[in-house]
């Protein structure tokens, strides 16, 4: 259900068996009358995450056509998504800022233009009865997949805790893995996301969630990020797609469409809607309002830059790439700073 977000070892493979060449040619620009739709479709992969699965209603609606711009949407596993876009095969991804840094370590350039959404309770740390608190984990083993998302919320919860690292084993499990390891006697916490999360709610009897990315918003964002040489030959057209998404941010939320979104983003990944609802409560979509905000240049969580910055120093820090990337340079506010 949930995309494998940042730093995992199967996206830094992705990007080393497809290359890291970002020499895509800029398409040739087309005199087009105003409201007509490029024959040459922009692409863009996306995954099983509800801030992108939200794509599928503005597909289903029709919505790019009305705005005049012609979009293929490729669905792919999350990190297949990374190896296409590495290899110059889409024009734009749906990923995480934190996975463009990895991204951008192996060679390519994608530009993150607007996000999506953040995480707001999808990423949990999941503790046994006896454990109430973050404090209450000092000594005891927490599992985790190391160098993933997750891994970030753990290490990010602790700080804040003013736990030290060394203060708690961490033992490092596949994430699909967790619930089995879960029910392990020695392991007192594990760090996951939903649904996998839920499935080891229901294996460990007494087990509770004791922080959640709804505890750290703006830890994790989820963006929509394109190829620097694509970006500047179709700058207007990107910023259509923007507006489409503002659109589509409307519908979802709006009370009297909200069902009928909730409906298409089950369907398209074979969830019952009932069940869906609880992974959108999760999942904090930014309309364009909020995305101007976001990307207003600061240094906390509230801003990409500030998230991003944070992400890029655990990186380095956990050896995922040696070298901090230049967040700056990936992020570029200019087309969101120019719609209304």
């Amino acid at each position: 259900m949930i995309k494998k977000a940042c730093l995992s070892a199967s996206v830094c493979c992705a990007i080393l068996f497809s290359g890291c060449d970002n020499t895509a040619k800029i398409p040739e620009p087309t005199n087009q009358a105003k409201g007509s739709v490029n024959t040459q479709p922009i692409t863009i992969g996306y995954s099983d995450w509800p801030g992108w699965v939200a794509w599928q209603v503005a597909i289903e609606k029709g919505w790019f056509k009305e705005a005049g711009v012609n979009v293929e949407f490729k669905w792919f596993d999350y990190s297949a998504s990374i190896s296409a876009f590495s290899a110059n095969q889409l024009d734009a991804i749906s990923v995480s800022n934190g996975d463009n840094l990895v991204i951008a370590s192996g060679g390519t350039k994608g530009i993150m233009i607007m996000a999506t959404d953040y995480s707001a309770g999808n990423d949990v740390i999941i503790a046994k009865g006896n454990i109430n608190s973050l404090a209450d984990l000092k000594g005891k083993s927490v599992a985790v997949e190391k160098g993933l998302v997750d891994h970030l919320l753990l290490s990010t919860a602790l700080d804040d805790a003013k736990i030290a690292t060394s203060d708690v084993k961490l033992v490092n499990s596949m994430t699909n893995e967790l619930p089995q390891v879960f029910g392990s006697p020695d392991i007192a916490a594990i760090a996951v996301w939903q649904p996998v999360a839920n499935q080891a709610l229901k294996a460990v009897s007494g087990s509770k969630i004791i922080y959640s990315s709804k505890d750290k918003p703006g830890l994790i964002y989820d963006t929509l990020t394109v190829n620097m040489t694509h970006l500047s030959a179709h700058k207007e057209e990107w910023k259509k797609i923007i507006q489409v998404w503002d659109k589509t941010v409307k519908y979802i939320n709006d009370p009297a469409t909200h069902d009928d979104a909730v409906k298409i983003m089950a369907n398209k990944v074979g969830v019952d809607p009932k069940a869906y609802e609880q992974f959108i409560g999760g999942t904090h979509l930014l309309d364009l309002a909020a995305n101007k905000k976001t990307f207003t240049k600061g240094t906390g969580f509230d801003s990409i830059y500030g998230s991003t910055y944070h992400v890029n120093k655990f990186n380095v820090s956990n050896g995922v790439y040696k070298t901090e990337q230049n967040v700056d340079g990936l992020i570029i506010p200019t087309l969101l700073d120019e719609l209304k």
